[in-house]
């Protein structure tokens, strides 16, 4: 998903619904958005999360007992990957339950 696209979605959903919560946090190369809103479904959590893109990744592996293998990543520092999460809230177990695009599809 494009970051545009995510600002259209951001202002469609404070336009048509009722906006509970909005954030932004940082982790590194990693950021993440949430827009929590009551929506048709009840409370509904969209999570935008923007990282580098991984162009590959090594794994060093040991044979000595008792090590364990490492895994090296090399990332793009000019391309990221864009994905976006949506959730539904489980009120009988109070928990973000993640809605998954291809139920939508039937």
């Amino acid at each position: 998903m494009s970051p545009d696209k995510w600002e259209d979605i951001k202002d469609m959903a404070k336009k048509n619904f009722e906006v509970l919560e909005m954030g932004k946090s940082e982790n590194g190369d990693v950021i993440t958005e949430d827009l929590i809103f009551n929506g048709p479904l009840g409370k509904v959590k969209l999570q935008y999360v923007s990282k580098p893109l991984v162009l590959s990744k090594k794994v060093t592996y040991s044979k000595r007992m008792g090590d364990t293998a490492k895994v090296d990543y090399v990332t793009s520092d000019t391309e990221k990957t864009n994905t976006l999460f949506a959730y539904k809230w489980d009120t009988a177990s109070d928990t973000w339950i993640e809605i998954n695009a291809a139920t939508f599809n039937q």
